[in-house]
């Protein structure tokens, strides 16, 4: 149940983002959730509705947009999508060596306030 304590981080950082523009009411919030973030989109729209209660937020459309897990191989310093398909070698030169540069966290990506 860590995605209450993401929603209630993200519903807290929109708030401010939404204060800091002198919103009144905010209509949705955007969040990018990384494939390997272990957090599930189902369960941050569950919580959404309850960590935003009595605020800014409440009311507001949560938009999950689900980022795929992007590697950078180390041998040929070319950034490939990892897959089952290529036993998540790089597809360039099937090196074995590389690191995720996406794909792994949970960010709040757009705050949309009502004019």
């Amino acid at each position: 149940m860590h995605e209450m304590s993401y929603i209630m981080r993200l519903a807290a950082l929109a708030i401010e983002v939404a204060q800091e523009n002198n919103a009144k009411r905010v209509r949705s919030i955007e969040v990018e959730v990384g494939k390997t973030s272990g957090v599930m989109p189902y369960y941050l729209h569950k919580y959404y509705p309850e960590a935003t209660k009595g605020t800014l937020l409440e009311g507001s459309e949560l938009v999950c947009v689900e980022v795929p897990v992007k590697a950078l191989c180390e041998e040929c310093n070319k950034e490939y999508l990892p897959s089952k398909e290529n036993r998540y070698l790089c597809p360039h030169c099937g090196g074995r060596k590389a690191h995720i540069i996406a794909g792994k966290s949970v960010e709040l990506k757009n705050v949309t306030i009502d004019d």
